[in-house]
């Protein structure tokens, strides 16, 4: 099912706060491309709005809360039951911009279960049954989300990004699944250097972006 109708757009700061409508910049069933969850049926929906600002975004388009329009969290969850695949991914942008409590409320509702990708650069709201922190360089995770994160993925541009990397894995749960990523466009680069680091330091998983060699959103 695709959302057709189109509403009003906003920018970041009108769109309301009790969570009812979210500015929605595209939500389709895929297969998950990253990480734990590498493999399995999901739908995603993608929120409009970061502030996050990561030079090498592939998807700067949803940068810009305006371009998008706001969706009535209903008619967010009635297409996502809609699908076979009881899972949804919530992703951005940076979806903690705003108040997810009714979105994830509605889903689980369903027997949906709820996934988040989040740089964590706001504190966490909404119900979540998995939460991958992806923390960037451009804005520092908020503190409060680390103990909650089941995953951290970190993208590795260069090689100084393994000790950051590091300085987060500190500041997350000791149960939580430790990714490293390669940048897409330095994925011939940066691979070997992954490759290495996960060899010495095996508490380190590689994540890759399987859906791009699959050809798929």
């Amino acid at each position: 099912m695709e959302i057709t109708k189109k509403y009003e757009t906003a920018s970041i700061h009108t769109v309301p706060k009790d969570g009812s409508m979210l500015p929605l910049m595209e939500a389709f069933y895929t297969i998950q491309g990253e990480g734990a969850n590498t493999g399995t049926a999901a739908y995603f929906i993608r929120l409009g709005g970061c502030d996050v600002g990561c030079h090498w975004c592939d998807v700067k388009e949803s940068w810009d809360a305006a371009l998008h329009p706001l969706t009535p969290v209903e008619e967010i969850v009635t297409a996502a039951a809609a699908f076979p695949g009881k899972a949804v991914v919530i992703t951005g942008g940076e979806p903690l911009l705003y108040n997810l409590n009714p979105l994830t409320t509605a889903l689980q509702a369903q027997g949906i279960r709820t996934f988040i990708e989040t740089s964590g650069a706001y504190p966490l709201s909404g119900e979540w049954d998995w939460i991958c922190l992806s923390p960037k360089k451009f804005k520092a995770p908020d503190a409060s989300v680390y103990p909650f994160a089941h995953e951290l993925k970190v993208i590795i541009f260069n090689k100084s990004d393994f000790a950051w990397a590091e300085e987060h894995a500190a500041r997350v749960s000791g149960d939580t699944n430790l990714y490293l990523q390669p940048e897409w466009s330095k994925a011939s680069e940066i691979m070997p250097l992954i490759v290495a680091y996960v060899k010495n330091n095996p508490k380190w998983r590689v994540s890759l972006q399987t859906h791009k060699y699959m050809d798929i959103p």
